[in-house]
């Protein structure tokens, strides 16, 4: 398998991947629409491929975290997606430490992420929300623990706190019920 940042001329692979994984339009739409919002940028968007045949995808968007007492350099992972085929191979698993690993290259301090309680804490994430990391909507009590955090600099949590300010593509409230 090869992972590689995914260009525009990738398009066609990466709304495969999304409409294959969820098995409807949304994400594919949330992605073509992310990837052409500017206040999502920097992004990283990221395909893995065994061969010629696109198996997952992830995207990170510029965020950041308002009512911060300095700059943080923010991303918002969302969304993940694997073909169901390869579903359980360590794909997804494999996106994130590329991604998360190109990130801190970059700069990012912080990575935020609406998603499943038993798969991305795996992968370094925590429960947010009671760090005093807001998600850019309330997350329904019955999922707060979806709301997560991880830090590429050390020291970084419990220094910050404040509510997450996503790209406009993201910005609405039907995103952010978990």
């Amino acid at each position: 398998m090869k992972i590689r940042e995914a260009s525009i001329s990738d398009l066609r692979d990466v709304l495969f991947v999304e409409r294959a994984a969820f098995d409807r339009e949304d994400e594919a739409d949330l992605v073509r629409d992310l990837l052409a919002d500017a206040s999502a940028r920097p992004l990283l968007s990221l395909l893995a491929y065994e061969g010629t045949q696109p198996l997952g995808h992830i995207l990170f968007t510029r965020a950041r975290l308002g009512d911060a007492p300095r700059e943080v350099a923010v991303s918002l992972l969302a969304p993940l997606a694997v073909v169901p085929a390869a579903q359980g191979a360590g794909i997804g698993g494999a996106l994130i430490a590329r991604g998360l690993q190109l990130l801190a290259k970059s700069g990012v301090e912080l990575v935020f992420v609406l998603g499943h309680p038993d798969y991305y804490p795996r992968h370094g994430f925590e429960p947010a929300g009671p760090l005093g990391l807001a998600a850019p909507y309330p997350i329904p009590a019955a999922h707060e623990d979806a709301w997560m955090v991880l830090a590429l600099r050390p020291g970084v949590i419990g220094k910050l706190r404040g509510r997450v300010v996503c790209a406009d593509a993201l910005d609405k409230p039907e995103y952010w019920r978990e």
